[in-house]
């Protein structure tokens, strides 16, 4: 059965929270040239107001907010505020006992400053790769770049984004990612073959960023004051890479961090215990706006959805496809938008995989290539708004704002051109694999 259609202006109606909350916060700081002026949660809590008020589905002032309050705090919500809660305490702990410290000492020893920021790059990019997970990557090596930056000098905002990238290229690539498995399943490809028509898409950028990170390396000049640090202090740190890269849940990755680094504390730096929690608390503090932003984006685009704003973006789309490359770009712009809308690339990918099938097939374009086109443009988007969980956790431990890092992504704009010229040069066929 399908949905009955929606009015253009209905449909403007939906979306004008999200349009609300983009120009109250995006084009009001692009007009003034500053991201720090307009606050995001300022920004969100207006466009979160007007969700409520022009929600008519339901009646009572209360059954809005109820409804606003369940989609803020849906359990995949839920989730991310308690990694970020637990990435805040390990952070703040790492930092307070020196492992941090003496990681970037060890660090600064493997690598010269001008590789510093290719380096940065590709363990990001080997990370996320190997754990499927742009969110923890995010966590195992976001607060080692801040503290890199921060100690020698360096931009901090373009390090994160350095780190951002490379998150997002595992977690497009992996086998084990959420977005591969969403992607694949949609299409009925197997992940082997999506793999190889992504890779074509993913090198060519991934080659490109890690060239633009070299030159602009050149220029850095990391100057790290000395001090004393136990060696053993690299633990912790190396032990949340380690299980990360093993493929644990990321909440029990940073348990073991946070153990770790407070046996270390007490036993090799004479550090208390209530010291310790006193580090961990000033973590988890510096995290509730970070938690406060996240909920109120959940809450508005749950508004969104249920006015109809994701059906009026696929009745839109969808009706004016023609062709094979206008087929591509329709359902790159689908899931495009409806990322836009969700702040989840998983979600886009899911909410218009069946649609882009049939687009697919009424087409002629192989599974694989939409399964790739749909991967790729959610991580491509997903890694580029600000109010998305990976640059907001990013920030948030660097304690910048969301969207200091925008303008040194280099990746997802490299790979935004892949997918350009992939969909518009003519694709070779690939040779049948044998079985």
């Amino acid at each position: 059965m399908t949905a009955p259609r929606i009015t253009t202006r209905q449909g403007l109606t939906a979306l004008s929270p999200a349009i609300m909350f983009l120009l109250l916060y995006v084009a009001v700081s692009i007009i003034i040239g500053d991201f720090y002026v307009m606050p995001i949660t300022v920004a969100l809590l207006a466009a979160s107001a007007w969700g409520i008020m022009i929600d008519r589905k339901d009646t009572t002032l209360h059954q809005r907010i109820e409804y606003f309050s369940e989609s803020a705090g849906h359990s995949n919500i839920l989730y991310m505020v308690w990694i970020f809660v637990m990435a805040g305490a390990f952070a703040s702990l790492a930092k307070g006992i020196g492992a941090i410290d003496a990681t970037v000492e060890l660090t600064l020893s493997l690598f010269p400053s001008h590789l510093i920021l290719p380096a940065i790059f590709m363990a990001s990019c080997f990370i996320s790769l190997a754990i499927g997970t742009s969110v923890g990557t995010i966590v195992a090596i976001v607060p080692l770049v801040v503290e890199l930056a921060a100690e020698g000098g360096g931009n901090i905002a373009l390090f994160v984004a350095t780190a951002l990238g490379g998150a997002f290229f595992g977690d497009n690539l992996s086998f084990i990612s959420d977005t591969t498995i969403a992607a694949t399943r949609t299409q009925g490809c197997g992940m082997s073959e999506k793999f190889r028509a992504n890779l074509r898409m993913v090198l060519p950028a991934a080659l490109i960023t890690v060239t633009i990170y070299f030159f602009l390396g050149r220029d850095i000049d990391l100057t790290i004051s000395e001090r004393e640090s136990n060696p053993w202090m690299v633990l912790p740190y190396l032990l949340v890479i380690i299980s990360a890269l093993c493929g644990l849940n990321v909440l029990l990755v940073l348990s073991l961090g946070i153990v770790s680094a407070m046996l270390l504390g007490m036993s090799c730096g004479n550090i208390a215990v209530i010291e310790c929690c006193r580090f961990m608390g000033n973590g988890v503090n510096g995290m509730g706006e970070l938690i406060v932003i996240t909920m109120l984006a959940a809450g508005m685009l749950g508004i969104v959805k249920k006015l109809g704003g994701i059906e009026f973006l696929l009745q839109r789309m969808t009706s004016r496809v023609t062709g094979k490359r206008g087929a591509q770009v329709s359902i790159a712009a689908l899931v495009s938008l409806v990322n836009l809308c969700t702040a989840n690339n998983t979600v886009a990918i899911l909410s218009v995989g069946s649609i882009s099938k049939s687009i697919s097939s009424r087409y002629g374009i192989s599974p694989r290539r939409t399964a790739s086109i749909l991967d790729t443009c959610s991580c491509i988007v997903q890694s580029l708004i600000p109010y998305g969980a990976q640059t907001l956790l990013a920030t948030g431990l660097a304690k910048i704002s969301p969207a200091a890092p925008w303008p040194y992504l280099y990746y997802p704009w490299a790979l935004a051109g892949a997918v350009a010229l992939a969909i518009i040069l003519p694709s070779v066929k690939m040779k049948p694999t044998s079985t």
